[in-house]
Protein backbone atom coordinates (compact mmCIF):
# COMPACT_ATOMS: atom_id res chain seq x y z
CA UNK A 1 0.00 0.00 0.00
CA UNK A 2 2.87 2.39 0.73
CA UNK A 3 4.29 1.82 -2.77
CA UNK A 4 0.91 2.73 -4.29
CA UNK A 5 0.71 5.98 -2.29
CA UNK A 6 4.30 6.84 -3.23
CA UNK A 7 3.50 6.16 -6.87
CA UNK A 8 0.49 8.52 -6.75
CA UNK A 9 2.60 11.24 -5.10
CA UNK A 10 5.27 11.00 -7.79
CA UNK A 11 2.71 11.26 -10.59
CA UNK A 12 1.01 14.25 -8.99
CA UNK A 13 4.37 15.99 -8.45
CA UNK A 14 5.57 15.30 -11.99
CA UNK A 15 2.47 16.86 -13.57
CA UNK A 16 3.04 20.26 -11.97
CA UNK A 17 3.56 23.41 -14.05
CA UNK A 18 7.35 23.34 -13.65
CA UNK A 19 7.60 19.79 -14.94
CA UNK A 20 5.19 20.58 -17.78
CA UNK A 21 7.36 23.52 -18.84
CA UNK A 22 10.49 21.35 -18.66
CA UNK A 23 8.92 18.60 -20.77
CA UNK A 24 7.69 21.11 -23.31
CA UNK A 25 11.15 22.71 -23.50
CA UNK A 26 12.91 19.36 -24.04
CA UNK A 27 10.38 18.36 -26.69
CA UNK A 28 11.22 21.57 -28.60
CA UNK A 29 14.94 20.88 -28.21
CA UNK A 30 14.46 17.34 -29.51
CA UNK A 31 12.38 18.68 -32.42
CA UNK A 32 15.20 21.07 -33.38
CA UNK A 33 17.76 18.27 -33.11
CA UNK A 34 15.62 16.04 -35.32
CA UNK A 35 15.29 18.80 -37.91
CA UNK A 36 19.07 19.41 -37.90
CA UNK A 37 19.98 15.76 -38.47
CA UNK A 38 20.05 15.86 -42.31
CA UNK A 39 22.16 19.07 -42.33
CA UNK A 40 25.64 18.09 -41.09
CA UNK A 41 27.49 21.02 -42.67
CA UNK A 42 25.23 23.60 -41.02
CA UNK A 43 25.47 21.77 -37.67
CA UNK A 44 29.27 21.66 -37.77
CA UNK A 45 29.51 25.30 -38.87
CA UNK A 46 27.36 26.24 -35.87
CA UNK A 47 29.63 24.25 -33.57
CA UNK A 48 32.75 25.86 -35.06
CA UNK A 49 31.12 29.25 -34.46
CA UNK A 50 30.42 28.35 -30.81
CA UNK A 51 34.00 27.10 -30.39
CA UNK A 52 35.30 30.36 -31.90
CA UNK A 53 33.22 32.41 -29.43
CA UNK A 54 34.57 30.27 -26.60
CA UNK A 55 38.15 30.70 -27.84
CA UNK A 56 37.78 34.48 -28.10
CA UNK A 57 36.36 34.62 -24.57
CA UNK A 58 39.25 32.56 -23.16
CA UNK A 59 41.76 34.66 -25.09
CA UNK A 60 40.43 37.97 -23.76
CA UNK A 61 40.01 36.69 -20.21
CA UNK A 62 43.56 35.27 -20.26
CA UNK A 63 42.42 32.41 -18.07
CA UNK A 64 40.39 29.21 -17.82
CA UNK A 65 43.20 27.22 -19.41
CA UNK A 66 42.46 24.17 -17.28
CA UNK A 67 38.85 24.21 -18.55
CA UNK A 68 40.13 24.46 -22.11
CA UNK A 69 42.56 21.61 -21.49
CA UNK A 70 39.73 19.46 -20.12
CA UNK A 71 37.64 20.35 -23.16
CA UNK A 72 40.52 19.36 -25.45
CA UNK A 73 40.95 16.00 -23.71
CA UNK A 74 37.21 15.34 -23.96
CA UNK A 75 37.19 16.21 -27.68
CA UNK A 76 40.17 13.90 -28.22
CA UNK A 77 38.25 11.11 -26.48
CA UNK A 78 35.23 11.77 -28.71
CA UNK A 79 37.46 11.73 -31.79
CA UNK A 80 38.86 8.33 -30.86
CA UNK A 81 35.32 6.97 -30.56
CA UNK A 82 34.42 8.53 -33.90
CA UNK A 83 37.41 6.97 -35.67
CA UNK A 84 37.08 3.53 -34.06
CA UNK A 85 34.96 0.68 -35.38
CA UNK A 86 32.01 -0.45 -33.30
CA UNK A 87 33.40 -3.97 -33.17
CA UNK A 88 37.11 -3.94 -32.35
CA UNK A 89 38.96 -6.56 -34.45
CA UNK A 90 41.64 -6.92 -31.74
CA UNK A 91 39.20 -8.20 -29.15
CA UNK A 92 36.41 -9.78 -31.19
CA UNK A 93 38.26 -11.01 -34.26
CA UNK A 94 38.29 -9.54 -37.75
CA UNK A 95 34.85 -8.60 -39.04
CA UNK A 96 35.96 -6.62 -42.06
CA UNK A 97 36.49 -8.61 -45.28
CA UNK A 98 40.10 -9.74 -45.65
CA UNK A 99 39.76 -11.50 -49.02
CA UNK A 100 37.81 -10.70 -52.15
CA UNK A 101 35.44 -13.60 -51.52
CA UNK A 102 34.48 -12.35 -48.04
CA UNK A 103 31.17 -10.63 -47.55
CA UNK A 104 31.35 -6.83 -47.47
CA UNK A 105 30.58 -5.34 -44.07
CA UNK A 106 30.41 -1.57 -43.93
CA UNK A 107 32.38 0.43 -41.39
CA UNK A 108 30.20 1.17 -38.38
CA UNK A 109 31.54 3.74 -35.96
CA UNK A 110 31.62 3.28 -32.22
CA UNK A 111 30.42 6.90 -31.94
CA UNK A 112 28.14 8.02 -34.81
CA UNK A 113 28.67 11.44 -36.38
CA UNK A 114 25.51 12.97 -34.91
CA UNK A 115 26.35 11.87 -31.37
CA UNK A 116 29.92 13.11 -31.88
CA UNK A 117 28.62 16.52 -32.96
CA UNK A 118 26.03 16.68 -30.19
CA UNK A 119 28.49 15.72 -27.44
CA UNK A 120 31.10 18.15 -28.74
CA UNK A 121 28.60 21.02 -28.92
CA UNK A 122 27.32 20.31 -25.40
CA UNK A 123 30.91 20.22 -24.11
CA UNK A 124 31.74 23.58 -25.71
CA UNK A 125 28.58 25.09 -24.20
CA UNK A 126 29.40 23.71 -20.73
CA UNK A 127 32.97 25.01 -20.99
CA UNK A 128 31.63 28.40 -22.08
CA UNK A 129 29.31 28.54 -19.06
CA UNK A 130 32.20 27.54 -16.79
CA UNK A 131 34.10 30.66 -17.89
CA UNK A 132 31.56 32.77 -15.99
CA UNK A 133 32.61 31.27 -12.64
CA UNK A 134 35.98 32.27 -11.24
CA UNK A 135 36.27 29.03 -9.24
CA UNK A 136 37.21 27.27 -12.50
CA UNK A 137 39.96 29.77 -13.30
CA UNK A 138 42.83 27.77 -11.81
CA UNK A 139 46.20 29.46 -12.41
CA UNK A 140 48.40 27.19 -14.51
CA UNK A 141 51.31 27.66 -16.90
CA UNK A 142 49.35 27.12 -20.11
CA UNK A 143 52.26 26.34 -22.49
CA UNK A 144 52.94 23.11 -20.58
CA UNK A 145 49.28 22.10 -20.87
CA UNK A 146 49.30 22.89 -24.59
CA UNK A 147 52.52 20.94 -25.17
CA UNK A 148 51.20 17.97 -23.19
CA UNK A 149 47.93 18.00 -25.15
CA UNK A 150 49.79 18.13 -28.49
CA UNK A 151 52.00 15.18 -27.49
CA UNK A 152 48.94 13.26 -26.30
CA UNK A 153 47.11 14.05 -29.54
CA UNK A 154 49.94 12.85 -31.78
CA UNK A 155 50.58 9.68 -29.78
CA UNK A 156 46.88 8.83 -29.76
CA UNK A 157 46.43 9.50 -33.47
CA UNK A 158 49.57 7.51 -34.29
CA UNK A 159 48.16 4.53 -32.39
CA UNK A 160 44.77 4.95 -34.07
CA UNK A 161 46.29 5.17 -37.57
CA UNK A 162 48.41 2.06 -36.93
CA UNK A 163 45.20 0.28 -35.86
CA UNK A 164 43.49 1.41 -39.09
CA UNK A 165 46.40 0.17 -41.21
CA UNK A 166 46.66 -3.14 -39.35
CA UNK A 167 42.96 -3.97 -39.75
CA UNK A 168 42.54 -2.25 -43.14
CA UNK A 169 39.65 0.07 -42.47
CA UNK A 170 39.05 3.69 -43.38
CA UNK A 171 36.56 5.54 -41.19
CA UNK A 172 35.72 8.13 -43.84
CA UNK A 173 33.61 7.92 -46.94
CA UNK A 174 32.85 10.63 -49.41
CA UNK A 175 29.40 9.29 -50.08
CA UNK A 176 27.85 6.60 -52.16
CA UNK A 177 30.03 5.45 -55.03
CA UNK A 178 28.48 5.90 -58.43
CA UNK A 179 29.36 3.54 -61.21
CA UNK A 180 29.08 4.63 -64.78
CA UNK A 181 28.50 2.31 -67.67
CA UNK A 182 30.53 2.34 -70.84
CA UNK A 183 30.96 5.77 -72.32
CA UNK A 184 29.20 6.40 -75.64
CA UNK A 185 32.54 7.20 -77.34
CA UNK A 186 33.87 3.69 -76.71
CA UNK A 187 30.69 2.22 -78.26
CA UNK A 188 31.14 4.39 -81.39
CA UNK A 189 34.77 3.37 -81.72
CA UNK A 190 33.93 -0.32 -81.54
CA UNK A 191 31.08 0.03 -84.08
CA UNK A 192 33.28 1.99 -86.54
CA UNK A 193 35.85 -0.86 -86.52
CA UNK A 194 33.18 -3.38 -87.60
Amino acid sequence: MDAHVHQEDSTVGSSGPLFGWRDKFWRKVQYCLDKSTPHPVARWLGSVFLAAIYSVRVYFLQGFYIVTYGLGIYILNLMIGFLSPQVDPETEGPTLPTMGSDEFKPFIRRLPEFKFWYSLTKAVCVAFIMTFFSIFDVPVFWPILLLYWIVLFFLTMKRQIKHMIKYKYIPFSVGKQRYRGKSPQSDKASSSRD
